[in-house]
């Protein structure tokens, strides 16, 4: 089943109302959003044109209210298309006032004199305005101090409504078709990079709206690491194949992979995957609410790590929706609770024979446990 595009007017209503109760609690007078992510969860703004880094867009939450959009006017037709009804645009790229004059005004309006203004700051945050601009505003803005956002917008996108889930189920199920046709395009002698370029194309074919992200590798045995560029090198017999997609619909990321061997694996490699299966299946069983991102790891470390080096990749998972990947980290050292409505995905990697391997998939924490949002993997790998 498809999700539906955009989203009920009530849907952003709740997410300003969240976060409102939340700056009051924390003695916020605003907040000042500036990413791509962080605009479009409060606006339904959705564009690619932030590829481009000329132009700086803001958004507003007053401790009461509306939002205020301060956007370049580029932008305005498609920002009145959603439910932001106060949109101050001004012609940008403007190269001695870019916009920060119309901010001002805007914090002017709703902050009072003594007020504190948030801005993401912790892990996984920017702050997308060049610094200079940034300097001007918080001395315009004097006495009123821009302070971090207290894990605001944080908690509340870690979170997802039935409506989000819905939506990275879709491109989960996208992505889940073009896997499955993946034979079409690989096989002994076919250059590495032409199979990328292809499996995009699948993506495309399925449904997917683009695809941002495309991660892989194909060697004897395995593969040396998961974030390189496809190589012209062609498939031959014993290369285990590595696709790892993180492709859109309607704003929200599928992140999961699936592995082929070109011929019959080695029986190490079979064998490696098995426990990569293994560990998949044992942090499933595990999640649910009040186990939290470190007892995933180890969930999985504890299998992986028998008689093997580490790979190297850090953590073992993370959170998954606007973007590629969110908050939490599986990590040993990050408590994160995990709670109803978060996406994850589970990410363990296993060394063999010099190379790695990595298996990847993606869930939701339920009221009791977890449920696949990716079609789940079987423990064999599959020949091609």
């Amino acid at each position: 089943m498809v999700a539906a595009r955009g989203f009920e007017d009530h849907e952003y209503e709740t997410r300003i109302a969240n976060a409102q109760s939340r700056m009051m609690e924390l003695g916020l007078s605003a907040l000042l959003l500036t990413t791509e992510t962080d605009v479009r969860y409060f606006t339904g703004f959705l564009t690619r044109f932030w590829e481009s880094p000329t132009r700086p867009w803001f958004i507003v939450i007053p401790l009461t209210g509306e939002p205020i959009a301060v956007i370049p006017s580029i932008g305005a037709d498609l920002m009145a298309g959603t439910w932001i009804s106060d949109i101050r645009t001004w012609q940008s790229p403007d190269l001695e006032d870019d916009g920060v004059s119309l901010l001002c005004d805007a914090l002017d309006e709703v902050v009072p004199n003594n007020g504190q203004i948030g801005l993401p700051d912790g892990h996984e945050t920017q702050v997308r305005m060049p610094l200079a601009d940034l300097m001007r505003l918080q001395k315009r803005l004097e006495p009123r101090q821009i302070v971090g956002d207290h894990g605001i917008l944080r908690d509340l996108r870690t979170i997802k409504s039935e409506a989000e889930i819905a939506k990275i189920e879709t491109a989960c199920q996208i992505a889940g078709r073009a896997f499955d046709r993946v034979p079409e395009i690989a096989k002994k002698g076919e250059p590495l990079d032409l199979v990328f370029r292809r499996f995009q194309m699948l993506c495309l074919q399925e449904g997917a709206d683009w695809v941002p992200y495309l991660a892989g590798g194909a060697e004897q045995g395995g593969y040396s690491d998961v974030i390189s560029p496809a190589s012209p090198k062609e498939l031959v017999s014993g290369d285990v194949l590595m696709l790892d997609t993180g492709m859109v619909f309607d704003g929200y990321f599928c992140d999961y992979d699936r592995n082929w061997s070109i011929g019959r694996p080695k029986h190490s490699v079979a064998d490696a995957f098995k426990k990569l299966i293994d560990a998949s299946d044992a942090a499933f069983e595990l999640a649910r609410p009040g186990k939290t991102a470190a007892d995933m790891f180890h969930a999985m470390n504890n299998i992986l790590s028998v008689g093997g080096p580490d790979t190297g990749a850090g953590r073992l998972g993370h959170g998954l929706g606007m973007s590629l990947t969110e908050w939490p980290s599986f990590i040993p050292t990050d408590h994160t609770e995990l709670k109803p409505g978060m996406v994850l995905t589970l990410e363990p990697g296993i060394a063999v024979e010099g190379k790695i391997l990595v298996h990847e998939e993606n869930i939701v924490i339920t009221d009791n446990s977890a449920r696949f949002l990716s079609p789940r993997a079987g423990r064999e790998l599959q020949e091609i």
